[in-house]
């Protein structure tokens, strides 16, 4: 008896040692991104707001990971690296088709009815229409990121559309990718490109913050509407979290009425989205050679 009862002892210690020594189990963490088409840096800081926020409002802990370009986006969301990411219209429709079971869960008031802007340097003197503006054929031309939905994709299609000829029959002097909106804004207000194509909210934003001169870069040409920004959700948010998850964090976003949470958007307030508004984003980048 007096055996049995050291050798329990010796079990108690054992398993109490192992509890002690043990790690404790991180909880999992909801980590999301952004395609970052505005200035990268600042993109961290304005995000802080809203990561904070959804981390209070879904009792979990949530991370915001920075990503170097647009295609880095895609590529983290299907190595499954980040659960959610704020794409544009292109990306957005990229990384569905190669993760089955993503959904578009969220998207700006503004962005079933987007629109870019084709702006040129006062130099040029191309003045503001209605026509799509055929004299940028004369210049050097640049988009945003080879990957944007408003600095390349719908641009080229409206280009094609009212040219009839591809980029490289249309642009007789070349045509490049700086990389960003704010890129491109800042190309053609110092005359390095005379001419190109930005998202229309950067660009006010920019006009607005006095960071842009409107009578030096101006606007020429407003596209049609198209549907474009989106917050988009991985199919392992249910399998991490638990069933329904996906639907509570669409819903956190959605009440999200604070819109300094929004400004890294930059948007006033979100509203639901589904992953079928996006189908003629899909048919153009099919159509363009940039979704299989």
């Amino acid at each position: 008896m007096h055996f049995q009862k050291r050798l329990a002892l010796v079990g108690l210690f054992v398993f109490l040692a192992a509890c002690s020594g043990g790690q404790k189990e991180e909880a999992p963490v909801l980590r999301y991104t952004a395609i970052p088409d505005q200035n990268t840096t600042e993109l961290i800081q304005k995000f802080a707001p809203l990561t904070e926020h959804l981390s209070a409002a879904l009792g979990v802990p949530v991370e915001y990971v920075p990503s170097r370009d647009y295609q880095a986006s895609v590529e983290m969301f299907k190595a499954g690296d980040i659960q959610l990411a704020w794409f544009g219209g292109l990306t957005g429709v990229q990384a569905r088709a190669a993760v089955p079971g993503a959904e578009a869960i969220a998207q700006g008031a503004a962005d079933p009815e987007y629109y870019s802007y084709f702006i040129a340097n006062a130099s040029t003197g191309l003045e503001q229409a209605e026509d799509f503006p055929m004299g940028i054929a004369d210049y050097p031309f640049t988009f945003g990121s080879e990957s944007s939905t408003s600095g390349r994709l719908m641009p080229e299609y409206f280009i094609k559309q009212n040219t009839g000829k591809s980029l490289d029959e249309f642009f007789k002097k070349g045509y490049s990718f700086s990389g960003s909106h704010d890129k491109t804004v800042e190309l053609v207000e110092a005359g390095q490109f005379p001419v190109g194509v930005v998202n229309y909210k950067v660009y006010e934003k920019r006009i607005k913050n006095g960071d842009t001169d409107p009578e030096v870069c101006r606007v020429i040409w407003k596209t049609p509407f198209y549907a474009d920004y989106n917050f988009t959700a991985h199919p392992a948010l249910e399998e991490t979290f638990g069933a329904g998850f996906t639907d509570k964090l669409q819903a956190a976003l959605v009440g999200i009425e604070d819109e300094s949470l929004l400004s890294a958007l930059p948007r006033k307030e979100l509203i639901k989205a589904r992953s079928e508004e996006f189908d003629g984003i899909a048919d153009v980048a099919r159509d363009l050679g940039m979704l299989r």
